[in-house]
């Protein structure tokens, strides 16, 4: 046989081999697929929180009363009354219209004195709590379009994704993908 035959046909071997070598490495060791993210919109959803709500308000009330009987009041009525009716008459009529007085005034002042204590009030501040629903809302997914292969594919994913998403086998690599 001839030697340039042979040594044609090993340089022809060699190349086809290596050839295939390098087709089947490229193959095997090809980058992987990505699929470009088109759109992204966040998916909220509202809950309810319990929150205290306080106020101060101002609430007017009778103070307490010392003399529940108005004795000062009385007495001290008694006792202007009967001066004043001392001055009025003489003689037994005198005594008559100090009694009368003193009865008047005592009437007289145990009213003024009543009328006194139910005016007489204190303003206090209390605090009103009370418990009122405040109304939030949470990211539970984000709702994206990607487009892979040419075609627009939607899915929802847990979390925001970037502008490429890693595919492999037609799928997206995430672990969130829906």
């Amino acid at each position: 046989m001839n030697k340039s035959l042979i040594a044609g046909l090993v340089v022809g071997g060699i190349a086809v081999t290596a050839l295939g070598s390098m087709a089947g490495y490229s193959y095997l060791d090809k980058e992987p697929e990505y699929a470009e993210v088109v759109a992204s919109k966040a998916v909220y959803e509202s809950y309810n929180v319990p929150v205290e709500q306080c106020t101060d308000q101002i609430v007017q009330q009778k103070k307490a009363v010392q003399d529940q009987h108005q004795i000062a009041g009385t007495v001290l009525g008694a006792v202007v009354g009967g001066v004043l009716g001392n001055q009025v008459g003489g003689g037994s009529g005198k005594k008559i219209a100090t009694v009368a007085g003193a009865a008047a005034g005592g009437y007289a002042g145990k009213q003024v004195q009543t009328d006194m204590q139910n005016k007489d009030v204190e303003a206090t501040t209390r605090r009103v709590c009370k418990t009122v629903q405040k109304q939030e809302k949470r990211v539970i997914g984000y709702d994206v379009t990607y487009l892979l292969d040419g075609k627009v594919h939607k899915t929802r994913l847990n979390e925001e994704p970037a502008e490429r998403i890693p595919v492999k086998d037609g799928k997206l690599l995430t672990a969130s993908a829906n």
